[in-house]
């Protein structure tokens, strides 16, 4: 999946960002399904919030870390597109 600058990620119904204090991290939770998100993952999640479109976090995010634009969206779109295929992300075009 390529993602467009205006295509707007969006956690569908039942997934949610969710801290597992017991494992003492942060995790995707969907129904019958989890992942643990590392730093990063975390970064790029808290981006998400249904609209803000793949152009405006990836700004966001290299403007956050001092990073190139072309680096960042290349990382985000893998991101995005994976969860999105796993059905924890949907995209609005």
């Amino acid at each position: 999946m390529t993602l467009e600058a205006n295509d707007v990620p969006v956690m569908p119904r039942g997934v949610r960002l969710h801290f597992d204090k017991v494992r003492d991290r942060w995790v995707l939770l969907a129904p019958e399904r989890t992942i643990s998100l590392d730093e990063i993952a975390l970064a790029i999640h808290r981006e998400i919030d249904g609209i803000r479109n793949f152009e405006a976090i990836v700004a966001r995010l290299a403007e956050t870390y001092e990073a190139p634009t072309a680096e960042i969206a290349e990382d985000v779109s893998a991101y995005i597109a994976g969860l999105a295929d796993r059905r924890f992300l949907d995209i609005a075009r």
